[in-house]
């Protein structure tokens, strides 16, 4: 027997770093919640901190106009980790449970949490003290468990690509290595993908251990080989023994003084979460938000949206939560760059 969902009530909130693609899967649950299901939708301000203080405001499909190309947030976000007690005063340990009153308060059937790894953990926690979530994997790091793709993914790669392709011609112009430090504090994937997309000569992510020498020695072989300059494409959370100073600075100084070459970097930070999402973000952010949705219609709770082999499935927050989906070392795409001569580090 089919579920009625007409008058549903859905809150939904965007939590953690801002990344394109948020406003499309906003749009995507608003509207087809809306339009297919008759259900209400409920916009929550600045993450989990709108449902502390219950600041949220209805949200009309009208709402919902205009804002799937646009970056950032309609709704706002925060890092507000409730369940988190570190230091905390008691009064603060009552979040969850202040969450839990406005959810009811508020007259929720659903809250949608559009997040990465911590915002899908406290997605998970909500999930077990009763409430009915539903869980949308975004961030451009793409080291979300339990999915092939986040949304954010591909537009950061898309800009970090550009950004080396432009270092290309400077590091021809002056005969010097440029380096480019790349968001991903634990999983590699922006600079594997882009590196390999914007033809780095090294890659170095945090899943690969990798020595000053050997980078030394492949950038001096390079140079004996008549090539006359280098790109060399880092993470940000490789290891880096210079902690006053970016791993950037400190590799960029290490490799000058190894080899003589002229060495420059460039730390492309914030710019790769901001901005229009691309054309794929804003398909897979609307496919995770219709399927959230179709979800909430079936009462299928307690889960995230997530892709599969092109396929939209669902998986348990409970599986998700506390793991993370980092690059093997023998991930086929690694495995194919060091078969072009692209060198890792080790």
């Amino acid at each position: 027997m089919a579920k009625k969902t007409s008058g549903m009530k859905i809150g939904i909130l965007t939590a953690g770093g801002d990344c394109p693609g948020l406003n499309a899967a906003i749009r995507g649950v608003g509207k087809t919640a809306i339009v297919r299901y008759g259900m209400k939708l409920v916009g929550i301000s600045d993450g989990f901190t709108g449902m502390i203080t219950k600041d949220y405001r209805e949200l009309s499909e009208r709402d919902l106009s205009g804002i799937l190309t646009i970056g950032g947030t309609i709704l706002g976000t925060s890092r507000e980790k409730p369940f988190k007690s570190n230091g905390k005063k008691k009064s603060e340990l009552r979040k969850p449970d202040l969450i839990r009153e406005h959810y009811e308060q508020m007259g929720l059937d659903c809250l949608v949490c559009i997040g990465g790894n911590g915002t899908l953990k406290t997605a998970g926690l909500l999930a077990q003290q009763g409430l009915n979530v539903i869980g949308i994997p975004k961030t451009i790091d793409n080291d979300v468990w339990g999915t092939d793709i986040t949304f954010g993914f591909d537009s950061a790669v898309n800009i970090a690509t550009e950004a080396i392709d432009r270092l290309h011609s400077t590091a021809n112009s002056h005969k010097r290595i440029m380096l480019i430090e790349l968001m991903g504090h634990n999983a590699g994937w922006i600079a594997l993908y882009s590196g390999i997309a914007g033809g780095g000569d090294v890659i170095l992510i945090p899943e690969i251990p990798y020595s000053e020498e050997k980078i030394a020695d492949y950038l001096l072989h390079r140079a004996s080989e008549n090539k006359p300059y280098s790109i060399v494409v880092v993470a940000e959370g490789i290891k880096n023994p210079g902690k006053e100073r970016s791993v950037a600075q400190y590799l960029s100084g290490k490799i000058f003084e190894m080899t003589g070459l002229e060495t420059r970097e460039t730390v492309l930070g914030y710019i790769q979460r901001g901005g229009t999402p691309s054309p794929m973000d804003r398909v897979l952010a609307t496919r995770y938000g219709t399927a959230a949705a179709d979800m909430i219609a079936r009462h299928e709770f307690g889960n995230m949206v997530a892709l599969k082999n092109n396929k939209i499935v669902s998986v348990p927050l409970s599986e998700v939560s506390g793991r993370l989906k980092l690059v093997d070392p023998d991930n086929p795409l690694v495995v194919q760059a060091r078969n072009m001569g692209t060198s890792f580090g080790d």
